[in-house]
């Protein structure tokens, strides 16, 4: 994710976008090693692809283009928001359907992956926002630790539906409107749904090819305590 809810990824935006690699290690592994590495990412990597057009199918079958946006998105929204900063990493987010949790990264990773399998043009919008300032009301350890949180970055899509790019929020599972959350109960497949956090700044847009710039921060203790606490409360909320 950015550090987000719905996140935690540092951003970086510039005309020119310099990559640099970690020094090689010393050690290279035999040849062969490497090839078999590869090749399970690459067996790994057509599963989870298999699964994504699976899944498609499954909830698109029969529906208009309208239809289909919509069923995509609240397939994609049902997805119990839970914070695993492992999943955004955008060679992972596609563990989402597995795990059936995940946070605003994945899934709009997830989101824009299977948009553009339907022919839509899509946009990353990140939003930079206060834990402490999300509208839910949180227990009182947790509100302690929101208060100390970093400053963190939401990810959501803007989609162009016809000629109109509007914003597509699929972050919060519908059982989180309990706590006051800002859940889109009700989407047209035409307008902007809600955005799920307050924003602190200004919105950044990324075209999907621009995903590696979204990378991960690195989280300390504090910032994985949260996550962690935030986990536990809203599955208690579930019931």
């Amino acid at each position: 994710m950015v550090s987000s809810p719905f996140f935690s990824f540092s951003l970086c935006r510039s005309p020119y976008h310099l990559i640099t690699f970690p020094q090689l290690s010393a050690y290279s592994p035999p040849f062969d090693d490497l090839t078999k590495n590869l090749e399970q990412v690459k067996l790994e990597y057509i599963a989870m692809a298999n699964i994504v057009e699976d899944k498609i199918y499954g909830w698109v079958q029969g529906k208009d283009a309208r239809e289909t946006r919509v069923a995509i998105y609240t397939s994609i929204r049902d997805i119990p928001y839970a914070v695993i900063p492992e999943l955004n990493d955008p060679e992972r987010y596609m563990e989402v359907l597995k795990l059936n949790r995940g946070s605003c990264t994945p899934k709009h990773l997830l989101l824009c992956r299977m948009y553009q399998q339907i022919g839509l043009e899509v946009l990353y919008v990140v939003y930079p926002f206060r834990w402490d300032e999300v509208e839910a009301i949180y227990p009182p350890e947790l509100k302690k630790l929101a208060r100390a949180m970093p400053v963190g970055y939401h990810l959501a899509c803007k989609v162009d539906v016809d000629g109109k790019f509007i914003l597509v929020d699929a972050t919060l599972d519908l059982a989180l409107h309990k706590i006051g959350l800002p859940v889109n109960r009700e989407w047209d497949g035409i307008g902007d749904t809600f955005l799920a956090v307050n924003p602190c700044g200004e919105e950044e847009l990324y075209h999907p090819s621009e995903a590696y710039l979204m990378q991960h921060s690195t989280d300390s203790e504090k910032t994985l305590a949260f996550y962690n606490g935030l986990n536990l409360w809203l599955e208690q909320l579930r019931g």
